[in-house]
């Protein structure tokens, strides 16, 4: 009953205090925040990576190297962007591994919901279009323009995750930018 009740007082405590708990070694507090932030760290490893297989391997490794590395987080209120920049680092890599570059066919973009059937079929076909567009991208482009578009990556985070210099991502974006914007121009 108790360890009931430690559990619900737990799944709506703030962030810093289940980093808090969880540091100290409650595995019940490290849970709330699996629990948490598992669906979104799972959507967004679903961005980066060519296919599902690898979703919830990379976010089961997110959470392993999470709790070994806890004690080194410096601001608990801020663990949901860490464990978004390890899942990304994970996800990354998983890419890196399976083949030398990022199929973008893979990428799902959302689309309108609530549209008519002739609106949902342009829709459709602007994103085949923007995925075409993309697939035309050199690799580290690509990734940079996911990683920022997509995943709402600052410039700095796209650098580390990437290990490239920020200038150059500025570079690598720019780029991608032009040639989507030169791509896309009959969907504007």
């Amino acid at each position: 009953m108790a360890e009931q009740h430690h559990r619900e007082v737990l799944e709506t405590a703030p962030d810093w205090i289940l980093v808090g708990r969880a540091t100290e070694g409650d595995t019940v507090a490290f849970a709330a925040l699996v629990r948490r932030y598992a669906p979104m760290m799972r959507a967004y490893a679903r961005r980066i990576l060519p296919g599902t297989a690898e979703l919830d391997d990379v976010v089961q490794e997110t959470f392993i190297t999470a709790w070994e590395q806890l004690e080194t987080l410096e601001n608990p209120d801020r663990v949901k962007s860490w464990l978004m920049r390890i899942t990304s680092r994970k996800a990354v890599d998983r890419v890196r591994a399976l083949r030398p570059h990022t199929d973008i066919a893979a990428i799902e973009l959302p689309g309108p919901q609530h549209t008519d059937p002739p609106r949902r079929h342009e829709a459709s076909a602007g994103v085949q279009a923007l995925r075409e567009a993309l697939a035309d991208l050199p690799d580290t482009e690509r990734q940079c323009w996911v990683l920022r578009e997509i995943g709402e990556y600052s410039y700095d985070e796209i650098a580390e995750q990437l290990e490239l210099p920020a200038s150059t991502v500025r570079g690598k974006l720019a780029r991608a930018r032009q040639h989507i914007i030169v791509r896309m121009e009959e969907w504007r």
